[in-house]
């Protein structure tokens, strides 16, 4: 079923968009990757008439069937070349100097020959052969003179081609198409092309495989991806482009990644955008200096062998797998547990990885999830993508952010290549604005995947990684925003990162008929007057405390809130309860600092807890069971408890034990309480 995307992508990209569930079809029938197919099927099938795509389908099975190779019919495709003088063939091609007949020799895994003619011309044109190889079509030759003589290599590479794209004009190309999308049209877009059906992934799992894609298009961009087995998480760097190299878990030779000092052939870091290790829990270095070379690598984009310093721009991404759910494996350790045992508790290569990527939040690949509509094929794709590594966005949107003081130069470092990757990848074309709801999105999931590595060297024990609340400004409006990571949050215990302006955490300290329990009151802000409360029936006890704070509010603006008239402001107010209780009495204090709060656009302390009843004079109503109360704070988990000084003597009473886990502020009056809650 064709819907109004696919006629869309048809129109703007004519010659450039492929049916993705046409390419599943020769997953697994034939020993070539899903880009391979693609290549065939761009070639042949890129239109959406269904005739015409019936006809190129024809041909790209039949090309399909005789140039792959498949186990047992090698010795056939050998006898044609010897019967024809040439065969036709797609082949996984790499190439090693023999130094013993200063020859290059080629190897055709597939026919399972090794010793095959090049020559230099060719290798000096595509170097990669000589790093791992690539897919081409290859013009396999035979030469029966040269097969009679003795250790005569009959079999020659008389022409390559490989698989992939090399069009200039791709990227203007795909930037005049993609302004006719909106961005989340172009999101889907991106999503069908590398195989997926957006409809079918939540939001959190397509901005998860959008992130996967940032290294293909940022230089020197360090990711790890550790998550449950099943989710696809080497799919993309193994099936979908030809600037990317799979590193499967093993051995990893410094030669092969760096260079080979025997005779400084440059290795896969140069000659690839993307390096990816597979199964990263298996890998190590075959020499001991292996990872501080990597470390080196991944921060400057250099590495020393010999006298020479050399320059690279591809980027390093791990990939494994937890044993456990993400939770579990929080509670026995960290994130980074499932590393090779060099590099789980090595906070300094730690910091040198720009985002760690939630792979939990990627389903199990099944068949519901690949996409049987239109997307763009592979190559054009994959050459738009190396054509971005030389572009950038971020000088374009730095004016309009602002960063926390949490972030130190890397987490700056990182962020910012995050951001910038994922806006090229919706903004192709350099002249388009960028919208601030873009910007912002693309700010959070960086700041996230940042943040996540913090917070796992955080737990490995080092002071200096302790402060973790990662918080940026956007635009005019000046109010700072706080990112956290998912996985640490609990339904049952208070976050340590600061609320967005307006919400506050308060335990209300019961009553007759009530225990103490806890509330949070959210407050938003509009054009109007009075405060509403949305609470439906509300509370009466509530109501009353909502209605001391606004009296208060009114009374004390100047001290409390400056020159801002909160008259001039119409405030909605919600509370939720946390507990059995739900009256919500002697909640003054806690609803006071919620309507400051959103009215001067600054949040609270994070992990903070209110307590106080209010009465109109301005008053601080007693606490009577402040043990009770401070018990219940520390259950909840919270680093800090705001109460009337009042209190203070019965705060003795607290054990030794629960003392030490809470940090208890007091307050004088009502200005004293907002000074303390306000995060400096």
């Amino acid at each position: 079923m064709i819907d109004p995307l696919d006629e869309l992508l048809a129109d703007a990209f004519d010659g450039y968009v492929v049916r993705k569930d046409l390419a599943t079809k020769f997953k697994g029938q034939y020993p070539v990757p899903t880009y391979v197919g693609e290549f065939l099927l761009g070639r042949y099938c890129a239109s959406t008439d269904p005739d015409e795509i019936a006809e190129g389908l024809e041909i790209v099975q039949r090309l399909m069937s005789e140039r792959t190779v498949r186990a047992g019919t090698q010795e056939l495709f050998k006898a044609r070349a010897r019967e024809r003088g040439s065969v036709k063939l797609i082949d996984l091609v790499t190439t090693r100097l023999d130094a013993k007949t200063d020859a290059y020799l080629a190897e055709l895994p597939s026919l399972q020959i090794k010793d095959v003619r090049i020559s230099p011309e060719l290798v000096k044109e595509h170097e990669r052969l000589l790093t791992g190889g690539f897919y081409a079509e290859v013009e396999l030759e035979y030469d029966a003179v040269i097969a009679q003589e003795k250790n005569g290599r009959p079999f020659g590479v008389a022409g390559l081609r490989p698989i992939q794209l090399s069009k200039r004009t791709a990227l203007e190309e795909m930037a005049q198409g993609r302004a006719r999308f909106t961005a989340e049209q172009w999101k889907a877009v991106l999503l069908r092309s590398v195989g997926f059906e957006p409809e079918a992934l939540s939001e959190r799992a397509r901005d998860v495989l959008l992130l996967r894609m940032v290294p293909f298009v940022e230089r020197n961009y360090n990711a790890v991806e550790l998550g449950p087995r099943g989710t696809g998480k080497s799919h993309l760097y193994q099936q979908v482009s030809p600037y990317a190299h799979l590193v499967s878990g093993g051995k990893a030779s410094v030669a092969r990644m760096f260079v080979n000092n025997s005779n400084g052939q440059r290795g896969l870091v140069c000659q690839y955008d993307v390096v990816c290790f597979d199964e990263v829990s298996g890998v190590s270095f075959d020499q001991k200096d292996g990872v501080n070379i990597m470390k080196g690598y991944m921060e400057s984009g250099e590495f020393s062998r010999g006298r020479e310093s050399i320059r690279a721009d591809g980027g390093m991404i791990m990939v494994g797998n937890f044993d456990v759910d993400v939770a579990h494996q929080q509670r026995v350790g960290h994130l980074f547990g499932p590393m090779p045992p060099e590099m789980r508790d090595d906070t300094a290569l730690m910091d040198r990885i720009h985002a760690f990527l939630p792979g939990w939040d990627v389903p199990k690949l099944h068949a519901g999830l690949f996409t049987r509509h239109f997307g763009l094929v592979s190559d054009f794709l994959a050459e738009c993508w190396h054509q971005l590594r030389f572009e950038s966005r971020w000088n374009k949107v730095a004016p309009r952010l602002r960063f926390g003081g949490a972030l130190s130069g890397r987490d700056m470092t990182a962020v910012q290549r995050t951001v910038n990757g994922l806006l090229k990848l919706l903004y192709p074309g350099g002249e388009q604005d960028i919208a601030d709801e873009d910007l912002e999105w693309a700010v959070r999931i960086a700041l996230e995947c940042r943040r996540r590595v913090k917070e796992q060297q955080k737990r490995i024990g080092s002071a200096e990684f302790r402060n973790t609340h990662f918080s940026y400004q956007l635009g005019e409006d000046d109010v700072e925003k706080f990112v956290n990571t998912p996985e640490l949050q609990s339904d049952d215990a208070i976050a340590s990162d600061p609320l967005p302006p307006g919400q506050v955490w308060g335990i209300s300290p019961g009553g007759q008929d009530e225990h103490a329990g806890l509330y949070r009151i959210d407050v938003t802000e509009g054009p109007g007057s009075g405060v509403r409360v949305l609470n439906n029936p509300a509370p009466r006890a509530f109501v009353e405390s909502i209605k001391y704070a606004e009296q208060n509010l009114y009374a004390q603006a100047l001290h409390l809130v400056g020159e801002r008239d909160p008259r001039a402001h119409e405030f909605s107010v919600q509370l939720r309860a946390f507990d059995a209780s739900r009256g919500g009495s002697a909640l003054g204090v806690p609803a006071l600092l919620a309507l400051c709060s959103v009215l001067m656009g600054k949040s609270l302390k994070g992990g903070l807890i209110v307590v106080g009843g209010l009465n109109l004079g301005g008053g601080i109503d007693p606490l009577y069971n402040a043990v009770d109360v401070a018990e219940l704070a520390i259950e909840k988990r919270a680093a800090t408890l705001l109460v009337p000084i009042s209190a203070r003597r019965q705060m003795n009473e607290l054990s030794d034990e629960m003392i030490t886990r809470i940090n208890l502020l007091y307050y004088t009056d009502a200005r004293d309480a907002l000074l303390k809650a306000l995060v400096e």
